[in-house]
């Protein structure tokens, strides 16, 4: 019997910072009433239901592409590398779990570039508790990323709008110009 991997990303959108992409593959007792599209969820219960994966997953992985990888290849290929890199980490995160023995589904309509055939899937992160588990994983990854980056650059605000096209975004932008995370080839005003 093939297992359900999922793979999602995070951060297509935002105007700053990396795209993160996760990888997840659950058992079969997993508590999927925990689960949903990670923009459904309120931040609290996505930082519980993110414990809850990293406890109880099969296994999981999340992979990254920076800002300037973004502005290098572009958000389209760079969200697909992102997803190419998780999907390695959760093969070194549990090499037991066999990559010919899954079943991939990625959300949406373009697939990575992976060893193993997958199937992409409109709002997967909707109805498979595999996706919706990656879908967590790349939120919560991403937001924690950005709230660190509010640290080195408090101006931004990066913890409250987490890098996406805010009217308070664009008005840091207009203030202070742009941030060394920033997506140089978004357009921003």
């Amino acid at each position: 019997m093939k297992r359900i991997c999922g793979i999602d990303e995070a951060g297509r959108g935002s105007l700053a910072g990396p795209v993160c992409a996760a990888a997840a593959v659950l058992p079969s007792n997993f508590p999927t009433e925990t689960l949903n599209d990670s923009k459904k969820l309120s931040a609290s219960r996505r930082e519980a239901a993110r414990i809850l994966i990293m406890e109880k997953a099969l296994a999981w992985g999340v992979g990254w592409a920076s800002n300037v990888e973004i502005d290098r290849i572009n958000i389209l290929r760079a969200s697909l590398l992102a997803m190419e890199r998780a999907f390695e980490a959760l093969k070194l995160q549990n090499p037991a779990v066999e990559p010919s023995k899954l079943n991939i589904i990625v959300d949406g309509d373009r697939a990575p570039a992976l060893p193993v055939p997958c199937q992409t899937m409109v709002k997967a992160d909707a109805q498979i508790p595999a996706v919706m588990a990656a879908s967590i994983l790349a939120k919560t990854c991403r937001d924690r990323l950005m709230i660190r980056y509010s640290w080195l650059y408090p101006q931004y605000g990066y913890e409250s709008h987490k890098g996406y096209p805010t009217k308070a975004h664009y008005k840091k932008i207009r203030l202070y110009g742009t941030s060394p995370i920033q997506r140089m080839s978004f357009r921003y005003l």
